[in-house]
């Protein structure tokens, strides 16, 4: 798993360096790109334990769009919640290099995004993003599949 902390201009210094870390595990998928989306989020405080398991059907989205709604809400999470210092592990290594600002956001359709997350990130008193492999992100990857799921047996999925 690569590490790397935001560039410091997205985030003030932390004010009080003991606030525990939470940690999201997020994921966005799209059976079809565009397809039926939808994101999963777990969210763990510093010891492991699970705060919260977030899961959203998107409609038909890009697999990319439902990365980004998975980081999204992971900050919404965080910042609702009173937690100032967020790690997040995603398997987009797009999102990921996006955000850390090593790659270019090129597409109309995530640079809204892209502005929200920096947005969300800069009132944070801490923030670093890490990708990793899928397999070290299964539950969030499972949470995606279901919000896809139940959005596909409403029947708002398929060939629409």
């Amino acid at each position: 798993m690569q590490s790397s902390s935001v560039s410091s201009t997205l985030f003030r210094a932390a004010h009080n360096p003991n606030q525990p870390w939470i940690t999201a595990h997020c994921d966005g998928g799209a059976r079809g790109n565009p397809g039926p989306a939808g994101f999963g989020a777990l969210i763990q405080d510093a010891d492991g334990r699970v705060l919260a398991e977030l899961s959203e059907f998107l409609g038909i989205q890009t697999n990319n769009f439902a990365e980004y709604a998975g980081l999204l809400a992971s900050l919404d999470f965080a910042l609702a919640n009173g937690h100032r210092r967020l790690r997040v592990i995603s398997d987009s290594e797009l999102m990921v290099k996006q955000i850390q600002g090593r790659y270019q956001v090129k597409s109309p359709g995530l640079r809204p995004l892209y502005e929200q997350a920096r947005e969300k990130i800069g009132r944070l008193e801490g923030f670093e993003i890490a990708h990793a492999l899928r397999h070290k992100n299964k539950d969030a990857d499972r949470l995606a599949n279901e919000a896809m799921d139940r959005g596909m047996r409403r029947g708002l999925g398929g060939r629409v």
